[in-house]
């Protein structure tokens, strides 16, 4: 499944509403951990289809990372059911990653 990007204007429908497990990474382009956190989260986006993988660039969206008060990058969010079911700051590997998922 390919990696989604949120927006403002995507949020409510592909969050919010939906029924499931999501993980989204907030991240910027200038993050060296960012960058490091990004072909993970890419991976487990190619591998699995049982989660939503979704980012957030927080430089283009901050009303996003204000709403999840995030004030250090990267951050990880897993969502299930629109409902924040766990949160990660910082750099994190791959199993420590599905962990999060599996566990929600």
């Amino acid at each position: 499944m390919a990696v989604i990007k949120l927006t403002n204007d995507n949020f409510e429908k592909e969050i919010k509403q939906f029924e499931g497990v999501a993980l989204i990474d907030f991240y910027a382009d200038w993050c060296g951990p960012c960058k490091m956190v990004s072909p993970i989260v890419d991976a487990i986006a190619e591998e699995q289809d049982k989660f939503k993988i979704c980012k957030v660039n927080v430089d283009e969206e901050s009303e996003l990372a204000a709403e999840f008060s995030v004030m250090s990058i990267p951050t990880l969010v897993v969502m299930k059911n629109g409902e924040v079911a766990n949160t990660h700051i910082g750099l994190a590997a791959k199993g420590k990653i599905l962990t999060m998922l599996e566990n929600a």
